[in-house]
């Protein structure tokens, strides 16, 4: 049973989101110390350290929510995407479109 009221426990669900250039982001997780990271094959995963792979681009949609592409891969000539499943398991980035609502991320000032 997962404590509701530890500082640790929702520390570790919280994401940063640094700007590295214009439309281009990096999201770290402040618990974990790992950058969310896209590879060439469209699998999410941990990076330790900031690299190629963990550059994102941004965009905010007409529906208020924001979408995360991977700024350095594509597949074939499409943009792969963060996103998440009904069950909270990634998605492949080879699987995902824009439009897709496993895609989109409402973020929250903390």
């Amino acid at each position: 049973m997962a404590c509701k009221r530890c500082f640790l426990c929702l520390f570790s669900g919280i994401l940063e989101i640094t700007s590295v250039d214009v439309g281009v982001v990096a999201i770290k997780g402040l618990g974990s110390n790992y950058y969310l990271a896209i590879s060439r094959k469209g699998e999410l995963y941990g990076a330790r350290e900031f690299g190629i792979d963990c550059t994102l681009k941004e965009r905010i949609e007409e529906n208020g929510y924001n979408t995360y592409a991977s700024a350095e891969w594509r597949n074939k000539k499409r943009q792969m995407f963060v996103g998440l499943s009904v069950q909270g398991r990634p998605l492949r980035g080879k699987k995902t479109r824009r439009r897709n609502t496993a895609t989109h991320f409402l973020p929250i000032m903390v």
